[in-house]
């Protein structure tokens, strides 16, 4: 199973792993004790840092430097970034999501055939992309 993480569910996961779906702590239990790694789409350390920045994101145990130390020194997390083919992906995608950063994760699962974690409606109902919600 390769799991592609959306931004919410990745700060969950590492902050507040109860506030998961039963669903979502369960794939997530499995990929860590099968020593797969869970991707992350690189639009989403620009949202974490957009989060920090406009306040909205506050864990206490945690700074923006912090999250990003963990996100890069712990194996489990594999960083996709971005590349012509997500991007072309984006644009086929085209207004079935409006965020830009939804589009993005979506067309890097897309590219990359992985599954994404979300609670985000948008992406869920849009079907573009298999989900875990």
């Amino acid at each position: 199973m390769k799991l592609l993480l959306d931004t919410h569910v990745l700060i969950r996961w590492m902050a507040e792993p109860k506030k998961l779906s039963k669903d979502q702590f369960r794939a997530l239990e499995e990929t860590v004790r099968l020593r797969q790694p869970v991707a992350i789409s690189a639009i989403t350390l620009i949202e974490i840092a957009l989060l920090f920045t406009d306040g909205s994101l506050r864990i206490k145990t945690a700074t923006a430097a912090g999250l990003f130390y963990e996100l890069s020194a712990n194996p489990t997390f594999q960083i996709l970034p971005l590349s012509f083919e997500i991007a072309e992906e984006v644009l086929n995608i085209g207004r079935a999501l409006r965020d830009p950063a939804d589009r993005t994760i979506a067309a890097t699962a897309r590219v990359h055939g992985l599954r994404v974690l979300t609670s985000d409606q948008r992406i869920i109902e849009s079907n573009l992309v298999q989900t875990i919600d």
